[in-house]
């Protein structure tokens, strides 16, 4: 049975998932950012907590932890290299290790460069990525505690996936972002359609998360540093994709 699935917004601009299996009714909630808020939407779902999955330590993605943890016993799992950084866990994991929300079975990214504990969880049968503050819709995260190269690294690895693999992420930043790419990739049209669905989406009060990996290497400009006319843009003709994302971020950093 496919998981189920529910998003929403939390703080101002957090993003949050509940993930939950269908066969057993365990349901993990992809970092907790803001404690009413996941509250909210379990309520409105009629489901009950049993599992936080942090994808890093960042007090945006784990201040509700605390509160959560007393309300449900739910396990905590989180970044071994956030060891002593996030609260109230129960399990530590790292490359390789795998999760499991009842049925449902995925795998741990390490997926540094926005800081040095990130991971993604990778639910590779229901195509499922919850990639926290590494790559966003049309975005990627600001590099913090890593080189621009550790960054490239994890994004390469998103590329890889399927195109229909669906890329939850942890803010909500897509109309800015859109408006970087469309300065950095003016003449894709793919991104003007995507640029444009973003905007319909804000009026109509929705936000463009998930988004799938076919989509994103059609109009990320970071999952595009390969491609000709982003090294044109940067002024970095024939340079390596990672020196293109290197110059594009710092761009966006600027923007």
């Amino acid at each position: 049975m496919p998981a189920d699935i529910r998003v929403f917004r939390c703080l101002e601009d957090n993003i949050g998932v509940l993930l939950r299996d269908p066969e057993t009714g365990r349901c993990a909630a992809i970092d907790a950012p803001e404690e009413a808020a996941v509250e909210r939407a379990l309520d409105t779902a009629g489901w009950q907590l049993t599992d936080i999955l942090v994808t890093h330590r960042h007090f945006d993605h784990v201040q509700g932890i605390p509160g959560l943890k007393r309300r449900t016993g739910c396990r905590v799992v989180a970044p071994a290299r956030a060891k002593g950084e996030v609260p109230d866990v129960d399990e530590w994991v790292s490359e390789g290790d795998r999760v499991a929300v009842g049925a449902l079975a995925g795998a741990v990214w390490e997926t540094p460069g926005h800081c040095r504990d990130h991971v993604t969880y990778w639910f590779e049968a229901d195509r499922l990525a919850f990639a926290g503050d590494t790559l966003f819709t049309l975005g990627c995260g600001r590099v913090m505690e890593s080189p621009y190269e550790t960054m490239w690294a994890s994004l390469e690895r998103f590329a890889d996936l399927p195109g229909d693999a669906q890329v939850y992420s942890g803010h909500d930043y897509v109309r800015a972002n859109a408006r970087f790419a469309l300065a950095a990739d003016p003449d894709n049209a793919a991104l003007k359609a995507r640029a444009a669905e973003a905007d319909r989406a804000a009026r109509e009060g929705r936000f463009l998360v998930p988004s799938t990996i076919a989509e994103e290497k059609a109009t990320n400009p970071f999952l595009r540093a390969t491609e000709p006319a982003l090294a044109r843009s940067v002024d970095r003709p024939g340079a390596s994709p990672d020196a293109v994302f290197k110059a594009l971020r710092e761009w966006k950093n600027r923007f």
